[in-house]
């Protein structure tokens, strides 16, 4: 366990690659906002979150599977992580601040199509 990052995955790492390479700057991780975004762009007033399928416990995703062994536990850990995710989102949205959830499946599965969708969604936000 010891070896699990919880900042600067290889998913963050992926999307904030993309972001700056296209001509967006970022803050990473800002703790000013509530849930300290994994990328938060203030121009476009914008907080992204690169969720871990397992740690936030996506729903019907092939990547995220109950474990066998001490099941309470996990269960119980991740329920609180989405919890909490709701809690930051219902937070920044009242604060006006746009919020997007990018799955570590979505990157997988096609990291170009979520790219432009998330910048889709920066663009639209700025008009």
């Amino acid at each position: 366990m010891s070896k699990i990052r919880g900042k600067d995955t290889k998913p963050e790492l992926m999307v904030r690659q993309y972001l700056y390479h296209n001509g967006f700057r970022y803050r990473k991780h800002y703790r000013k906002i509530p849930g300290s975004p994994d990328v938060y762009l203030s121009k476009y007033n914008t907080a992204i979150f690169i969720n871990g399928c397992f740690w936030h416990g996506h729903e019907n995703c092939k990547y995220y599977k109950t474990p066998k062994s001490n099941t309470s536990f996990w269960l119980d850990k991740i329920n609180k992580n989405k919890a909490r995710d709701i809690k930051n989102k219902n937070d920044l949205q009242n604060m006006g601040i746009q919020v997007i959830i990018i799955w570590e499946c979505e990157l997988k599965s096609d990291f170009n199509k979520t790219m432009q969708s998330l910048v889709e969604a920066l663009y639209k936000n700025i008009q």
